[in-house]
């Protein structure tokens, strides 16, 4: 089974998703035999590299009054699955070098561990995970060698890659994060429930 998963380190819910997904998976009887891919679906390709406002303020300027109650939704949901969502220290940022490193993360069985330091900084520490240097320290907090990172932050190598997911995100049908896609059905969202995603994997205990 091959399981592409789309997201992007700025949404909360993909961090979310990304811990029931790692759930549902546990114990699933065919786990050996399920291959996963992170695919790239930048959320704000045109944000800056330089941090603004912070995610709670851009929410409230989409939803107004409704805002400081999505917000404590969001928390509330993560806390359920051991996450501290900080979106009140969280500042939207250009995503792509982030990307391009996790793109080297999986060419070294390394994207899992990428990933997560990339969504933990950015969710619960407040860093912005646009900055090389940050990027560079979070790289070997994930296992990368540090000066292969540097030269991959130095130079465009994976940038193809993560343009490529956006061209097959579109040829899949994918609109938003997290999506996921199973052995090339249409996507379905990756944040369901636990039960429904171990009956989406053909999990017979889902």
């Amino acid at each position: 089974m091959k399981l592409e998963i789309y997201a992007d380190v700025l949404c909360p819910w993909c961090y979310i998703g990304k811990r029931r997904l790692s759930r549902a998976l546990a114990g699933h009887p065919a786990r050996d035999g399920v291959e996963i891919v992170w695919r790239s679906h930048e959320l704000a390709p045109d944000e800056g590299r330089t941090p603004g406002p912070t995610a709670a303020e851009a929410m409230a300027g989409w939803w107004g009054e409704r805002a400081p109650a999505r917000v404590a939704h969001i928390r509330e949901v993560g806390a359920a699955e051991g996450l501290e969502l900080n979106l009140h220290l969280a500042r939207p940022v250009n995503t792509f070098d982030a990307h391009r490193l996790v793109k080297l993360a999986a060419a070294r069985g390394r994207a899992e561990e990428m990933l997560e330091a990339l969504l933990h900084a950015y969710h619960t520490e407040g860093l912005n995970v646009a900055d090389a240097e940050v990027l560079r320290r979070l790289a070997g907090q994930a296992g990368l060698d540090g000066a292969e990172a540097r030269a991959v932050l130095a130079g465009d190598e994976y940038a193809e890659q993560v343009r490529a997911d956006r061209r097959r995100a579109a040829e899949h049908g994918v609109t938003g994060v997290p999506s996921l896609v199973i052995d090339g059905r249409p996507p379905v969202s990756g944040v369901q429930p636990v039960a429904d995603l171990r009956r989406l994997l053909g999990d017979p205990a889902g």
